[in-house]
């Protein structure tokens, strides 16, 4: 969905479209209303302290606002928009939805504020307490159906009126300002229940509002500039207002005129008419607010095709693409607010979302900054990664302070939303900040490897299967996911023989076939492609070259190959990969099989020694581990020509499994004939491991073709396996 906006200049700057809109906000009822019940519990010293602490976290969540606000081109969507193009479009989804909810509702509660002050000014009205609230609404609405640029004008004489009320109160105060009073009032006088956390959740909602420019994003000229200054200069601006009115407040009336009088800020003004207009005022603006601030977060998220049904809300109307269709959307449930009357149950969740945000965004400038992500190059310099992390931990911390039944309720709604969202896979443009995360936790964990010692306990298979193109051979591709158990390291590779130059599209187009064929079939793998002169050469240099430090292969998982004309090829590559330090499994599977069908019956290790026994056990023992595999038995046998060996013999191998600590049933079969044996007892098993060695440079590799061709008739899937020996059994 086009937005025209996108392409087109911004209308406001940082006054109108930032300063303006979050200092309204941040000046609201509170101030008129309750602040006086914060001083007279916490005291002037510890009321100035809730106000910088307050002041403080919503400080660190603007500087983090203001680094991501520099580090990408800001569109429509405010924190939605910043929060998702970092963290991802489940983090982002998630946000959107609440956030949205939060300022739909937050209009209702504003209009309710503003409908009880109007009360207590004019009790007369009391009994039409609805009509009011919902002629109010609809005013609101009709202002910001109108435009941004109208209500932007409207914003501008509200705030001159806020601006008069504070003036008419400060010199009120100074008037009847006592200084023994306010030397009384210094310490704090806590009611029954009260305490300085209870004070600080009273007065929290107050220093929100931050977003209410952010959310702006889509209308300002600049929003790498706007933001920034805007946000943080009202912070600053409503900061030393607050501090101020603490300290007038704590010298113009005694502790229980303070706790018990809700209009101590009007009965102090000079001009008492002054502070009611400033009431109304404060809640229209941030009713406003909110209106405006709403809409576009909803008409972002459209946008994005996050949920389908709400594309809709994508549409825009007028050459300001003005979302009015989701201003009617906010208007509804404002009204439905409204028509319950009753907000105090709901309010908790809706500052829960709030601080949601906040956290979410200091969380995605951490990650950005800690991550140290190339592309993370904010304009704005003055924050840390440090910074932001501490502005997540004190939004989770203030969470749990004001209301820990909400916090959790909104954390659950939060990963409800998240699991939804990531659960449909949605598939966005724009990358993301864990991509980046992902790289350096496996950087600095590759070059911690890189620095240990290896140790025989610490051997995991990582595999290199030579399993062709991603049509074909699929099962010795499913036996490589399986022997990994998701434990190990697969890789399948692909050799193209020819020309690079001329097959560089053709290897590239390949990778590509190979990276969706493991998608779909859900393997945990990393496609391998190379083009070379042979297959030899390729296989040579995959072999070598593939891979990171710890994570270079260790074995070569290859199909067996009965063709006389190309044995000595074949063998001639097994040698390679034995010089080159790689494990070597030769699997054979019947023909026709269906290559991803788990067969059923036994799996067979057939011991002939320490020299390949204890990678083959190994092996096996991951096999089992897949849960498709667990049913399966895993047994331990051994070809003895006697008699007079069998219980020697099933003695060491019982010693074997103890000492490996792994399960498995024990069998010694008596018989001289070694391959008669293993065709008997394994004919119907689902897996066969067997050793082997590698013939000898001077035997015809057309021999050792068809002594292996006579030990694999008449059996099932086979792995004949050659060890290194870097695995131990009792590691």
């Amino acid at each position: 969905m086009s937005d025209t906006r996108e392409n087109a200049p911004g209308r406001f700057g940082t006054f109108g479209g930032v300063f303006t809109p979050c200092t309204l906000t941040i000046l609201g009822v509170i101030m008129f209303l309750r602040f006086g019940q914060v001083v007279g519990n916490a005291g002037v010293w510890i009321a100035v302290g809730i106000v910088i602490f307050s002041k403080a976290i919503t400080t660190l969540t603007a500087l983090s606002l203001s680094a991501i606000a520099t580090n990408t081109k800001v569109k429509g969507g405010g924190a939605y928009f910043m929060i998702s193009r970092s963290l991802g479009a489940e983090y982002g989804g998630s946000i959107g939805v609440v956030f949205f909810l939060a300022q739909a509702v937050s209009v209702a509660m504003y209009i309710v504020g503003f409908t009880e002050a109007a009360i207590s000014t004019f009790p007369a009205l009391e009994e039409h307490g609805v009509w009011i609230a919902t002629i109010t609404n609809a005013v609101v609405f009709i202002c910001v159906f109108i435009g941004a640029g109208w209500t932007i004008k409207v914003q501008y004489g509200i705030l001159a009126v806020l601006l008069l009320a504070l003036v008419s109160f400060t010199v009120g105060g100074f008037m009847h300002f006592d200084a023994e009073l306010l030397q009384a009032n210094m310490i704090s006088g806590f009611s029954l229940g009260e305490s300085p956390f209870t004070m600080f959740a009273l007065f929290f909602p107050a220093a929100t509002g931050i977003m209410a420019g952010a959310n702006m994003s889509g209308d300002l000229r600049d929003p790498a500039r706007a933001i920034p200054s805007g946000t943080l200069g009202a912070i600053g601006f409503t900061g030393l207002i607050y501090i101020g009115m603490a300290v007038l407040l704590g010298g113009v009336a005694d502790r229980a005129t303070l706790l018990d009088n809700n209009m101590i800020v009007r009965d102090t003004a000079l001009w008492p008419v002054l502070v009611t207009a400033g009431i109304f005022a404060a809640t229209l603006s941030s009713a406003i607010g909110s209106m405006m601030g709403a809409p576009r977060i909803l008409q972002a998220l459209a946008r994005d095709r996050i949920f389908g049904t709400l594309t809709p809300f994508a549409v825009g109307s007028g050459a300001a693409n003005e979302p009015r269709r989701a201003v009617v959307v906010t208007f509804l449930i404002a009204q439905g607010g409204i028509m319950v009357g009753d907000l105090d149950l709901i309010a908790p969740i809706i500052t829960m979302f709030f601080m949601v945000t906040y956290g979410y965004l200091n969380l995605a400038t951490f990650k950005e900054s800690y991550t140290r992500n190339p592309s993370y190059r904010p304009t704005f310099r003055y924050t840390h990664w440090s910074m932001a992390l501490l502005g997540t931990i004190a939004c989770g911390g203030v969470m749990i302070l004001m209301e820990p039944q909400w916090a959790m309720i909104a954390v659950v709604f939060m990963a409800l939303l998240h699991w939804s969202i990531s659960r449909r896979s949605v598939r966005t443009s724009w990358g993301n900040v864990h991509g980046g995360a992902s790289f350096e936790r496996a950087r600095k964990e590759l070059i911690r490897l890189e620095a240990s010692d290896y140790h025989a306990k610490n051997w995991r298979p990582a595999i290199l299967a030579f399993s062709g193109g991603a049509g074909t051979r699929v099962r010795m591709a499913a036996f490589g996911n399986w022997l990994c158990a998701g434990r190990g390291i697969l890789s399948l590779a692909q050799v193209i023989t020819g020309d690079v130059e001329d097959l560089v599209e053709r290897r590239a187009g390949q990778e590509r076939v190979l990276r969706k064929f493991i998608r779909e079939q859900g393997f945990l793998a990393f496609p391998a492609v190379v083009v070379s002169a042979d297959r030899h050469s390729g296989f040579e240099a995959l072999v070598q070259c593939h891979g990171l430090g710890a994570f270079r292969p260790n074995t070569v998982l290859a199909g067996w190959s009965s063709d006389l004309d190309q044995a000595e090829d074949f063998i001639d590559t097994l040698r390679t990969a034995a010089r080159l330090g790689q494990n070597v499994l030769l699997c054979s599977t019947a023909d026709g099989e269906d290559p991803l069908r788990i067969p059923g019956g036994t799996i067979d290790v057939w011991w002939r020694g320490k020299d390949n026994g204890p990678l083959m056990v190994l092996l096996a023992h991951l096999l089992v581990q897949n849960p498709a595999w667990r049913d399966h038995t895993l047994r331990l046998l051994r070809v003895v020509a006697n008699e007079d060996a069998e219980q020697e013999t099933e003695r060491h191998l019982r010693e074997l499994l103890e000492t490996a600590r792994i399960r498995a049933e024990v069998d010694v079969i008596i018989d001289p004939d070694p391959i008669a044996a293993i065709h008997r007892t394994s004919e119907n098993a689902a897996v066969t491991f067997l050793g082997f060695q590698l013939p000898p440079e001077d035997q015809d590799p057309a021999d050792f073709l068809a002594h292996s061709e006579e030990l694999l008739s008449e059996l099932g899937t086979v792995f004949l396996v050659w060890s290194t020996g870097e695995v131990l059994l009792e590691a």
